[in-house]
């Protein structure tokens, strides 16, 4: 592939998004690439967790400029929706069953900030930069950013990144919530990768049905919704044989 650089080992794929001239902006074929890779890992067996980032000194600068200004001179809101085919690069990764870690190495902006988003959880670099960009360019966020972003970090952080332009560098994501930790740039990856080996731990389809079930939360009607759904996946995970009692 042209713009995935895909390397795997020990149960831990590192997807790396190459695009330095565009600083990994997302184009058609990226999006195209980042599908197919995310396929071809989820059907491998052998994946247990996904860490994706960006060929330095960029994660990803968000959707390509040009395909933009192409939906920006169509003629109907019909024909500007299919913003949403760029926006598939990262809704994949959001739907992947597969854990996933975005290792945020530079400017997070729009588009690229939906990817680490999209991600199950965020390490930062020092100076990774979280730059929502939407409104300073004359756009709406598009593809679940306000949803996700306040998921992540609150109505109030929200607000002051989307409404008023405030950028976020690797310490402050981590202080709000939108990074899970900050770290030395060189030491960034390492971490990652780090972290995603504790998903080898334990078995596949479990975290799988796990990360369904976080994932589907917030949808519950109530608390007792809750309980009945994690109490049947409980019992079918019992009867996987996968359970060991401590010793």
């Amino acid at each position: 592939m042209e713009h995935v650089r895909v390397e795997t080992g020990d149960g831990v794929a590192v997807v790396t998004l190459v695009d330095v001239e565009r600083r990994n902006a997302m184009t058609a074929q990226m999006v195209d690439e980042i599908v197919a890779t995310f396929d071809a890992l989820e059907a491998d067996g052998t994946t247990a967790a996904v860490v994706v980032t960006g060929e330095p000194p960029a994660f990803c600068s968000g959707a390509d400029v040009s395909s933009l200004g192409a939906l920006a001179r169509a003629e109907t809101d019909d024909e500007r929706r299919s913003v949403t085919s760029i926006y598939e690069g990262f809704l994949r990764v959001l739907r992947s069953p597969l854990p996933t870690i975005a290792a945020v190495n530079g400017a997070a902006v729009g588009a690229g900030m939906n990817l680490a988003l999209a991600c199950d959880v965020r390490l930062a670099a020092t100076s990774a930069r979280f730059d929502t960009r939407f409104t300073k360019i004359g756009l709406h966020p598009g593809g679940g950013h306000v949803w996700m972003l306040e998921r992540a970090v609150g109505p109030q952080a929200a607000a002051a990144m989307i409404l008023f332009g405030v950028a976020v560098d690797g310490a402050r994501a981590a202080e709000i919530g939108l990074a899970w930790s900050c770290h030395p740039d060189d030491e960034l990856l390492d971490a990652a990768r780090t972290l995603a080996a504790r998903a080898t731990r334990a078995p596949t389809g479990l975290l799988e049905v796990v990360k369904a079930t976080l994932r589907q939360a917030p949808w519950q009607p109530d608390f007792e919704a809750a309980i009945a759904t994690e109490v049947s996946r409980q019992a079918w995970s019992l009867g996987q044989g996968w359970f060991k009692a401590p010793e």
